[in-house]
């Protein structure tokens, strides 16, 4: 679906949305899917629509929240239940979920099949996306960043469960402001821990199935990793025991998650507050990094680092990510040298 088939009943679209009718809010997911070139047009109205449709809500961003882990530790299950308690805890509270599945390196294709393990309330309180990874390396989808700076301004909490977590996989801390990593018995000594490298980001740990007879011996041997790979850290984070099973530990799951952090963070999009310190832009600065690395490579990195001040530096100058990409797509241009380069931004770029 393009930006102009939609232009017309934009408005009328965000106030559906803002109603969290998920027809409504699916329909605008997908302006915000759409990777073509000058599709940040349409993202830009979107926004000004949605903002509109809210503005007497009296609510700010929604929080976001990561949910990560190794396969097969329950991470969907596990969500899926956390979610629906969270729903009956709180009657005011509105939910969206976005699942991001493996693409096939053969076929191109994703399963999605998180969806068939979420069984979640029939309620517009809750809303869920199943995403395709295309093979990205950070985590997250080509587009996750960009539909969680639309469900942040229609629901209260956002959480982004990603394809996985290593050394790779990490690009859910620079999208939330507090990472759970969801682990199994049996996953693994302190040493494979420590190779992984997936104990270096989480804010929260989380052992679920420990009500397997192995989830003791995994619970210390994590504990111990902890010091070793984290030493200089105040405070270890926190390692909650839980069995989405059983629903054992799952209220101190909850009760994390209902408490806000701080931390890192999406923020709203565009970056209104664009201070340097702001949070909100250093997660648009770090994304729109991404974009321009899949755009044109480590020639397009040098361009704005050595012509336009850098990332957060341009972020800030047009206001948010969505225009910092229409700006840089107006100075590449459609014309390209011998080497495939834009002309409109290759007299600067020099290695």
């Amino acid at each position: 679906m393009g930006s102009m088939s939609v232009g017309m009943d934009l408005d009328a679209l965000a106030q559906k949305a803002a109603a969290h009718d998920t027809w409504a809010v699916s329909r605008l997911i997908s302006l915000f899917e759409d990777q073509r070139s000058g599709a940040a047009r349409g993202r830009i109205a979107a926004l000004e629509a949605v903002d509109a449709a809210c503005a007497g809500a009296g609510r700010g961003p929604g929080r976001v929240l990561g949910i990560t882990g190794t396969p097969g530790s329950g991470k969907s299950t596990l969500l899926a239940r956390a979610a629906t308690q969270l729903l009956g805890r709180h009657d005011d509270l509105s939910v969206a979920i976005v699942a991001v599945d493996p693409s096939s390196e053969v076929s191109g294709g994703a399963l999605l099949g998180d969806r068939t393990r979420m069984h979640l309330p029939r309620t517009n309180r809750v809303f869920f996306r199943s995403q395709a990874s295309a093979n990205d390396l950070g985590g997250l989808g080509p587009s996750t960043y960009q539909v969680v700076t639309l469900l942040q301004r229609l629901f209260d909490l956002v959480l982004v469960e990603t394809v996985g977590i290593g050394q790779s996989e990490a690009d859910v801390r620079h999208l939330a402001e507090r990472v759970y990593l969801v682990l199994q018995p049996l996953g693994g000594d302190e040493v494979q821990f420590l190779k992984a490298g997936i104990i270096e980001h989480p804010d929260v740990f989380v052992l679920n199935k420990s009500d397997q007879p192995a989830a003791t011996t995994m619970y210390h041997q994590l504990k111990g990793s902890l010091w070793l790979a984290r030493p200089f850290e105040e405070e270890q984070p926190p390692v909650l025991r839980v069995s989405a099973l059983t629903g054992t530990g799952i209220d101190d799951l909850l009760d994390d998650m209902a408490n806000p952090h701080g931390g890192a963070g999406a923020g709203p999009e565009p970056a209104e507050a664009v201070g340097s310190s702001n949070p909100a832009n250093d997660a648009a600065a770090y994304f729109f990094r991404r974009w321009v690395n899949e755009e044109w490579g480590r020639h397009g990195e040098r361009f704005v680092e050595r012509s336009l001040g850098g990332f957060d530096e341009h972020v800030r100058a047009c206001g948010g990510y969505n225009a910092a990409t229409l700006d840089l797509e107006a100075r590449a241009g459609r014309t390209v040298d011998q080497h495939g380069i834009p002309l409109g931004l290759s007299p600067t770029w020099t290695t």
